[in-house]
């Protein structure tokens, strides 16, 4: 099994902490993580694929063990957590990858099909969204009320989210054995996303996800015309974002392979191996060749 590097990059002045796996110079996924994660989520599928593939797991600016400025000295937008993600591939000289997303991975993975369609070679969402049917209202109420408008109480409305049995509840819900969750996950990020400062950064990009339904136009045109291949493998049971939004990638991308498997939002944690072999199958038959 391929050994996993712990590493950090200085990316536009800030340091970027990330994990790197597997040969330099096969196939390159790039794996981005979810609220309230990091690429701490990442750490059991690394090495299942990285016989086969290069890959590469960065912390986004402000979780995991990436730097997290003030919000008040960075604007924390999902088109940063882009800039950032762009800048750090090019420092490692990736230019060509297929991307793995998860909840917020999504939308900075779309700005990443979106600015250059023809670095990406393959998207595998797991529970990733991409469609207006996939939001679970419920969870979403509250963060649709911030978007409408900012105020004190709306932003006490999504603080809730920061809480470690709001953590908790994103891990185990959906679980047919919860026992097969680590404990460890829900403590290790809430340790992370609890750090100095970082409530206000964490609001700041609830608010900032309104931008993300207005870009899907556009990502659906992506999938139609580009043809690149999508695996949706999902955690049927996600109260954050349901089935209905891995089934709508059918729509637009070309013989888009869809897994509804038995799990909830964290699907790697109980399904890792089906995940992994599923993901595996699909980029070794279907990963696009360079033009």
């Amino acid at each position: 099994m391929s050994a996993v590097h712990h590493r950090w990059a200085t990316v536009a002045g800030h340091e970027l902490f990330y994990r790197e796996a597997g040969p330099a110079d096969a196939p390159t996924i790039v794996l981005l993580h979810g609220f309230p994660a990091g690429s701490h989520m990442f750490r059991e599928l690394i090495p299942r694929l990285a016989d086969r593939y290069h890959v590469v797991a960065p912390d986004h600016l402000g979780f995991g063990l990436s730097d997290a400025p003030p919000a008040d000295q960075v604007g924390y937008t999902f088109d940063l957590l882009t800039d950032l993600t762009q800048q750090l591939l090019g420092q490692l000289g990736v230019t060509r990858y297929a991307i793995y997303v998860q909840d917020y991975g999504a939308p900075v993975g779309w700005r990443l099909a979106l600015r250059d369609p023809e670095a990406v070679t393959a998207i595998v969402t797991q529970n990733g969204n991409g469609y207006e049917e996939g939001f679970v209202e419920e969870f979403w109420g509250p963060v649709r009320d911030l978007w409408r408008e900012r105020t004190p109480q709306t932003e006490d409305g999504v603080r809730g989210a920061l809480s470690l049995e709001s953590i908790r509840w994103q891990y185990l819900t959906g679980e047919p054995d919860p026992t097969l969750v680590s404990p460890d996950t829900w403590h290790h990020d809430h340790a992370l996303v609890s750090r100095p400062g970082n409530e206000a950064i964490q609001i700041d990009l609830f608010a900032d996800y309104a931008t993300n339904p207005p870009l899907y136009p556009r990502l659906h045109q992506y999938l139609r015309d580009s043809g690149v291949p999508v695996l949706a493998v999902w955690g049927r049971n996600d109260e954050i974002f349901g089935p209905a939004g891995a089934k709508a990638f059918a729509r637009d991308a070309h013989d888009a392979e869809i897994h509804l498997l038995d799990g909830g939002h964290f699907l790697l944690e109980s399904s890792g191996a089906e995940v992994a072999r599923l993901m595996l199958d699909f980029l070794d038959r279907r990963l696009r060749p360079a033009a």
